[in-house]
């Protein structure tokens, strides 16, 4: 895949460590990597930035890349998820190696957990969890011993197996890893490996009632498949040290390890990542499903007409990093401009018309005029548009009275109609509150833009664009923008983040005016609809329906 090669080329600290293990003589052969989501929502930005990462290092190092689904809780997993996440992924441009599943090991988790029980550093714990909570204490003074952890190798054996037998119910009891107590980390004071819940698998069906946590099956499942990178966002930085004991004391018949390090998440102004907070939203009806394109998620993304290519670039501009931050959502804007405005074609769309009336052009006469798909790539080709004595255009193109600075339309001043002629505003036309109706202007008919003429190439201030009274479609568009007012919506935790929820981020506007030819988009292109910005097609049910990706320019102030 070409068009993905720069990715993972800049050399971060996590490219440092592999190359300087290959250096001291690990075999390049042994390289091996996965991207590891939990099956419980849609992936965002955030995901795709470890997308890229992980499968960008694959494509660098010629390596094999694992998906593998960690489905260790059936409750809030499902199918659903995880087709929109192999979706997603292929959509940025990437494939995987082999998918795998964390359920495809639970018999031999299980296994390995009865093996820490028989070398007395597992056990059954029958307190419940606000109890066990409160003996960890808190990093700066030693958690109290459970009452049960000294229970003798069989008996937690025999509490084992009737877990896994359905002879418990939820909460009854757990089986616990056997580590220190005193630990100053506290994912080392006795760690959940196993709850239990009755709630069908999606795969498994109802064959488990017990499952294992993330931390027990996470790294396990890195060893089985021979991963030998596993690269985890900062939160997990402390979770290393179980990491690394679990694999120790696990019966081991291979001499590769994996071994975790861990990068910045990505956290970006204007956005939540939060997969709780972004159900929150789905269920709460403030956004129209996990796809809305106003959501981060990769498929609200797409929906939305952000193109793979300037999500990758956005990734590989942010880079790889140690430290956190919160990345400007005006970078992600100007990736997708830099992407859209090579590729997508241009469209004459008026959101706001006014009549636009051409004194002097011949009466019921109709021209069709040449216009260019994309200036900026000649291969696009051209179009014809229509061409008429009536017209509509934007209604903030014209002022009666103007200044120099206004390089639109007004009264005695001359613009060019793109594609077209050059006009100058002549009168107006108002209803009885004063609002314009309709304008009047003669044209030069000389002035035609490509025809040659010597008057086709005077220059003038501005160029605006228009379509045809007598010759369009109807549509319509959503204007889409920042879901949230503030840069940090979830920073105050005192405050409900919903709060912040900017009321403009979706302004539908119905039955817009567009030149004929947009009756034959479709929805794998981009388009621009010329001074108004980049769209999306999201519809062709009774009328074509348009997202708006992103405005020409920034308007917005930090």
């Amino acid at each position: 895949m070409n068009e993905i090669e720069s990715v993972g080329k800049s050399e971060n600290f996590l490219d440092q460590i592999i190359r300087s293990e290959l250096s001291g003589g690990f075999d390049k052969k042994n390289l091996r990597f996965r991207f590891p989501p939990e099956p419980n929502g849609y992936l965002h930005i955030g995901h795709a930035k470890s997308i890229c990462i992980n499968f960008g290092f694959g494509k660098e190092f010629s390596s094999p890349v694992n998906l593998r689904f960690d489905d260790t809780n059936p409750e809030k997993e499902n199918t659903e998820f995880i087709d929109s996440i192999k979706n997603d992924i292929k959509w940025l441009g990437f494939d995987w190696d082999e998918e795998c599943y964390a359920s495809d090991y639970f018999d031999q988790l299980y296994d390995w957990a009865a093996h820490l029980i028989r070398e007395g550093k597992a056990y059954v714990d029958d307190q419940d969890q606000v109890k066990i909570a409160e003996q960890r204490g808190v990093p700066s003074s030693p958690g109290k011993n459970s009452p049960f952890r000294d229970r003798d190798v069989q008996t937690n054996l025999d509490l084992f197996h009737k877990m896994k037998t359905n002879h418990f119910k939820p909460g009854e009891c757990v089986l616990r890893a056997k580590i220190d107590m005193n630990s100053p980390n506290m994912h080392m004071r006795d760690p959940v490996m196993y709850r239990i819940i009755n709630h069908e698998h999606h795969r498994t069906k109802d064959h488990w009632v017990i499952y294992p946590t993330y931390d027990w099956a996470h790294g396990q499942s890195d060893y089985i498949e021979n991963i030998s990178h596993s690269f985890c966002t900062l939160e997990f930085e402390v979770h290393r040290e179980l990491y690394d004991w679990f694999i120790e004391n696990i019966p081991k018949k291979k001499k590769l390890l994996p071994k975790q390090s861990e990068f910045a998440r990505l956290n970006i102004s204007y956005t939540i990542m939060s997969k709780r907070k972004l159900l929150e939203l789905v269920e709460s009806n403030v956004v129209d499903g996990w796809s809305d394109p106003r959501m981060p998620t990769i498929s609200g993304m797409r929906r939305r007409g952000i193109p793979p290519d300037a999500i990758r670039n956005f990734c590989d501009k942010v880079g790889v990093s140690k430290r956190e931050n919160i990345i400007d959502f005006a970078l992600l804007d100007f990736c997708t401009r830099e992407v859209l405005n090579k590729t997508a074609y241009r469209l004459m769309v008026v959101l706001d018309p006014v009549e636009l009336e051409i004194i002097n052009y011949p009466e019921g006469k109709n021209e069709m005029l040449t216009a260019e798909n994309n200036q900026e790539d000649s291969s696009y080709g051209s179009r014809e548009v229509s061409f008429s004595k009536n017209l509509y255009i934007e209604r903030d193109d014209f002022k009666e009275e103007s200044n120099r600075k206004y390089f639109r339309l007004s009264i005695g001043k001359e613009v060019r109609l793109k594609n077209g002629y050059i006009i100058m505003g002549d009168k107006v036309e108002k209803d009885k509150n004063g609002k314009i109706t309709k304008i009047f202007c003669t044209y030069d008919p000389n002035s035609r833009s490509g025809s040659g003429t010597e008057e086709s190439l005077r220059k003038v201030k501005g160029t605006i664009h228009w379509v045809d009274k007598n010759n369009h479609e109807i549509i319509d568009v959503n204007l889409y923008d920042r879901l949230f007012k503030i840069q940090s919506p979830d920073e105050n935790k005192e405050v409900d983040f919903k709060s912040h929820i900017n009321e403009n981020s979706l302004i539908k506007v119905k039955n817009v005016y567009a030149e004929s030819s947009i009756k034959n988009v479709n929805f794998d292109n981009y388009y621009q609809f010329q001074r108004k910005g980049y769209f999306k097609l999201d519809s062709k049910n009774e009328k074509l329906t348009f997202n708006r990706t992103v405005t020409l320019r920034d308007t917005w102030k930090s």
